[in-house]
């Protein structure tokens, strides 16, 4: 199955990002000019308190070379990983792309990754030569190490908005605040295949980064130790359950006295 041929759906939350919004949407439309399927761009706003949400209406309204822009908004903010959750519930397309929309992810990247999921079912992606300052990259180095020595996982850049799903994969997935971190190592508990792949990473040109270093720390610790208890404590019993159906049963038994007449 080829899923860079078909639908696509490309879910990008965006917190008081006004100044990005059009920039954003021109590399969109320039990314995905040629693509041969179905596309829908949906902008999931955070609660935004600047025009995010009014520049995105506009952006709707405009004639663009996107035609099938969607707006989800929340009436306050509630973070990250509801409007991930978000999206994926709106989303379309047989293949989900995910972006961040302060323009440090390249939306060129979204076709290579696509194509990768006619061999697996995620690809997530791992900035190199990061644009970030040094305290935050070292601080996420760590934690990426400490969050695989605690999970058993080999996730190199968790905080790497830039993925690409099969939709199937994100069908009845519950999330809780904070999960959007774990969605590899959460696929991988559920038996699908996940992949890492380089893309490139630009320096923030407008706006604030809305996440600080301490803050995501200690919130991504107490999320580190959930996961790790849902993977040790999980259900799978898959492998050892028989289902013996009644209807099944009968249908052989009256098959077999069925031979016997015509015998």
């Amino acid at each position: 199955m080829d899923l860079g041929n078909g639908s696509l759906t490309v879910v990008i939350p965006v917190y008081n990002e006004v100044d990005n919004i059009q920039p954003l949407l021109e590399r969109l439309g320039a990314a995905l000019a040629s693509w041969p399927g179905a596309l829908e761009i949906i902008f999931v706003d955070d609660g935004s308190t600047d025009l995010t949400l009014d520049r995105l209406k506009q952006a709707q309204r405009s004639d663009s070379l996107l035609q099938g822009i969607r707006i989800a908004h929340f009436g306050r903010h509630l973070g990250q990983t509801a409007a991930m959750a978000a999206g994926f519930r709106l989303a379309r397309g047989r293949a989900v792309a995910t972006l961040d929309g302060d323009l440090q992810n390249d939306p060129a990247e979204i076709p290579r990754l696509v194509g990768m999921l006619k061999d697996w079912d995620a690809v997530c992606g791992i900035r190199v030569r990061r644009q970030d300052g040094f305290v935050k990259r070292v601080s996420s180095r760590i934690a990426n190490g400490f969050r695989n020595w605690a999970t058993g996982d080999d996730i190199i850049d968790t905080g790497c908005t830039l993925k690409a799903y099969r939709r199937e994969c994100l069908e009845h997935l519950e999330l809780y605040h904070g999960m959007h971190r774990f969605l590899p190592t959460l696929l991988r508990m559920r038996g699908y295949r996940v992949t890492q792949a380089p893309v490139s990473h630009y320096p923030r040109l407008r706006g604030k980064t809305k996440y600080g270093t301490w803050g995501r720390l200690v919130k991504g610790l107490g999320d580190l130790w959930a996961v790790r208890w849902m993977k040790k404590n999980r259900l799978d019993y898959d492998p050892f359950l028989e289902v013996f159906e009644a209807d099944a049963v009968q249908q052989r038994v009256k098959t077999t006295e069925s031979a016997k007449v015509k015998g």
